[in-house]
C-alpha cells in the first residue's frame, strides 16, 4: 500500500508540478485503473498555498506525504517565476520548445483527453502576463479547460524509468569511482612534495581586447587574450589555447581559468560565438531575434578556425602579438555546447546517421540535451570541414555529442581527449555525453575526468547581470563551485603541459592517484585513463538487472476507493 499510496499521492502529484508548471483548471483529474478516477480541485491546493490549510479534499493526499513532500509542494505552489511573457512566448514557439510542449501534451491532456500541446502554452504565456505573474496555482488557473486530465498510467512508466536511469547512473559513477580509487591505491607518486598545480603559477600576464569580423560569415567576435610577461624563465612565443562557451553564455564564466593558465605561461584567447551567446539568447527572450539556428554547429568550429587564422595574421603585424604566439602548439577547451566545438576541431565529423536514428523523433526525453543536438538534423547531410589540424590536444567539460557526432564521429578523433562529467549533469547527462563516448575514443592519450556531486553548472563562474539570461533554480546548481575550479585549474595545466608542450613530467599529474589526492567532499574527483566498451556494457547491464524491480502496487482499502470515487463523479 505505501507505495501505492507514494504514487497516487503527494509523491506523483509533486513530480509532475515540478516538470510541468500546469495540471488542470478546476480540478486536476487521473484514471488509475482498475481503482477508477481520482480528483483534487484547484482550490485546495491555493488553500494551502496560501494560508498552508490542508482541506477534505486534499487530506486524502496529504496524509499519505511526508512532512518534507508537503513543505516542499507548498515551497513550489508559493514560488513565483519571474518570466515575461515575451520569453515564455519565445521559447514555447521555438522549435524546442514546441518538442518539450508536445511531449508534456502527452501526459498533460485537456478535458476531452486531447494532447495539451495548446492549452500548455496558452496558460504558461497568460500566467505570466497576469499580475500576479506565474506561479503554479495561477497557471492551472488559466488552462482554457475546466479539467486537466493527467496520463496517470504513462506517468507512472516515466517516473519509474527516471528513477530506474537515476540508479543506473549512480551505479555506474560508484564503479567507475571504485576502480579509480583501486588504480590509485598503487600509485607511489608523493603529491605532497610536488608542486600544486592548484596554485597560480608564477608568470604575470596582461588582458588585450580585440574584435574580429568574419565579413564573408557576417560573425562579429568579441575576444580577450591573455598574454604571459616574458620572464627569464620563459619566452615567447606562447603556446596558444582557446576557451569557447556554451549555449547562452560568454567570456565570463572561465575569467578564472584563462587567468590560471596565463600564469604558467600559456596565451588564452576566449571568443564569444555571436548566434549562441547571452547578449544574442537575451536577444532572443526579448522578441528582437529568432532563435539560435543549427548552423551554428557549423558556425562555432568555423568562428575558432577564423580566430587562428586573424591571430596568425595579426601576430606579424601587431607589435602587443609579434613573435608571441605558437602556432604548433595550441590547445582548446570548451564547455557544453563549447565542447561539443572543441571535439568538431579535434576531427569529430557530424553524424547524420544518428541524428536520424535518436531524432526522428527525439526517442530519450531524459537527455535533454538531445533537443539542442537534435535541431542539427535540419543542416545539409554533407561532410562539413570542421578539423583544424593546428590543434593538439583538447579538453570538453561536460559536452554534448551523443547524438549529433555519436561513435563514428568520436572515433576519427587522433588527438589527446579529457572529458570531464558531474554525476548530477541533467542537461547533458555523464552516462550518455561523457562515460560512453569515452568508450568511443581510439586515441590512446585519453582520459575521463569525473566529479560526484557536481552539475553542468558546476565548472562555470558566477553569472554576472550581463549573462544570467537564464537563471537557474539553485537546486541545480549544485554545492560550492569553489573545488570544481581547483580540480580544473590543476588538471588543464596538467593536461596541456603533458600533451600541448611534451612536458612529461606533468604526466603524473593525471593519474586516478592525484584526484585521489585533491578530492574535496563533497565533489569527489575521479580520473580514468582506459575504459572499453565491454567494460562499459557489464557495468551498464549489471546495474540494469539491479535497477529492474516490479513496482509493487498495493491499492487502497475498498472503503476509500469508494469515498473518492463518489467525490469525483
Amino acid at each position: 500500500m505505501k507505495k501505492f499510496l507514494r504514487y497516487l499521492g503527494l509523491g506523483l502529484l509533486s513530480t509532475f508540478l515540478t516538470a510541468t508548471p500546469g495540471l488542470g483548471a478546476e480540478r486536476i483529474s487521473f484514471y488509475y485503473p482498475p481503482f477508477g478516477e481520482f480528483s483534487l480541485s484547484v482550490d485546495s491546493l491555493e488553500t494551502f498555498a496560501k494560508v498552508g490549510k490542508i482541506d477534505q479534499d486534499f487530506s486524502f493526499y496529504a496524509s499519505r506525504a511526508t512532512p518534507q513532500q508537503l513543505t516542499q509542494l507548498r515551497d513550489l505552489l508559493q514560488q513565483r517565476f519571474n518570466v515575461t511573457p515575451t520569453l515564455v512566448s519565445q521559447v514555447t514557439y521555438s522549435p524546442i520548445g514546441e518538442q518539450v510542449m508536445q511531449q508534456l501534451g502527452e501526459l498533460l491532456l485537456t478535458e476531452s483527453r486531447q494532447n495539451g500541446f495548446y492549452a500548455i502554452r496558452a496558460s504558461l504565456i497568460l500566467a505570466a502576463a497576469d499580475q500576479e505573474g506565474l506561479t503554479v496555482v495561477n497557471l492551472l488557473r488559466k488552462f482554457p479547460s475546466n479539467t486537466m486530465r493527467v496520463n496517470f498510467t504513462e506517468g507512472l512508466r516515466i517516473v519509474d524509468n527516471l528513477s530506474q536511469l537515476l540508479r543506473r547512473r549512480d551505479e555506474v559513477v560508484a564503479s567507475l569511482q571504485k576502480e579509480a580509487i583501486a588504480q590509485a591505491a598503487n600509485s607511489t607518486v608523493d603529491f605532497s612534495q610536488q608542486p600544486d598545480l592548484r596554485s597560480p603559477g608564477k608568470f604575470r600576464w596582461q588582458k588585450k581586447n580585440l574584435e574580429l569580423n568574419d565579413f564573408s560569415r557576417n560573425r562579429r567576435l568579441p575576444v580577450d587574450i591573455y598574454l604571459p610577461e616574458t620572464q627569464n624563465s620563459l619566452s615567447p612565443p606562447f603556446p596558444l589555447i582557446v576557451i569557447s562557451h556554451g549555449l547562452a553564455s560568454d567570456r565570463s564564466p572561465f575569467v578564472y581559468l584563462a587567468e590560471h593558465l596565463a600564469s604558467y605561461g600559456f596565451a588564452v584567447a576566449v571568443l564569444e560565438h555571436p548566434g549562441s551567446n547571452a547578449e544574442r539568447i537575451q536577444q532572443y527572450f526579448s522578441g528582437l531575434a529568432g532563435p539560435p539556428q543549427p548552423a551554428e554547429f557549423i558556425n562555432r568550429p568555423l568562428d575558432i578556425k577564423y580566430l587562428l587564422n586573424e591571430l596568425q595574421r595579426l601576430e606579424k603585424l601587431d607589435p602587443t602579438l609579434q613573435g608571441k604566439l605558437n602556432f604548433q602548439q595550441v590547445g582548446a577547451i570548451g564547455h557544453s555546447f563549447g565542447g561539443y566545438t572543441v571535439l568538431a576541431l579535434a576531427g569529430a565529423n557530424i553524424n547524420f546517421n544518428q541524428l536520424r536514428q535518436d531524432c526522428d523523433p527525439i526517442t530519450s526525453s531524459f537527455n535533454l540535451s538531445l533537443f539542442l543536438q537534435c535541431q542539427a538534423i535540419e543542416l545539409s547531410p554533407t561532410t562539413y570541414e570542421l578539423k583544424d589540424d593546428r590543434i593538439k590536444a583538447i579538453m570538453a567539460i561536460n559536452p554534448i555529442n551523443s547524438s549529433i557526432l555519436g561513435e563514428d564521429g568520436i572515433s576519427q578523433i587522433k588527438v589527446p581527449v579529457m572529458l570531464v562529467g558531474a554525476s548530477q549533469d541533467i542537461f547533458a547527462p555523464p552516462v550518455f555525453e561523457q562515460i560512453r563516448p569515452f568508450t568511443w575514443l581510439s586515441e590512446s592519450n585519453k582520459y575521463l575526468a569525473l566529479i560526484e556531486n557536481a552539475t553542468h553548472f558546476s565548472a562555470i563562474a558566477e553569472p554576472t547581470s550581463e549573462n544570467n539570461v537564464l537563471p537557474v533554480p539553485a537546486a541545480l546548481l549544485g554545492p560550492d563551485r569553489t573545488p570544481v575550479y581547483s580540480y580544473l585549474n590543476a588538471l588543464s595545466v596538467a593536461f596541456l603541459e603533458t600533451h600541448v608542450l611534451n612536458r612529461a613530467e606533468y604526466r603524473s599529474y593525471l593519474q586516478p592517484a592525484y584526484a585521489t589526492y585533491i578530492s574535496q567532499e563533497p565533489l569527489n574527483l575521479s580520473i580514468l585513463q582506459s575504459l572499453s566498451a565491454d567494460q562499459f556494457n557489464q557495468i551498464w547491464n549489471r546495474s540494469t538487472v539491479q535497477s529492474v524491480k516490479p513496482l509493487n502496487f498495493q491499492p487502497p482499502s475498498t472503503p476509500t476507493i469508494r469515498k473518492r470515487l463518489g467525490a469525483s463523479r
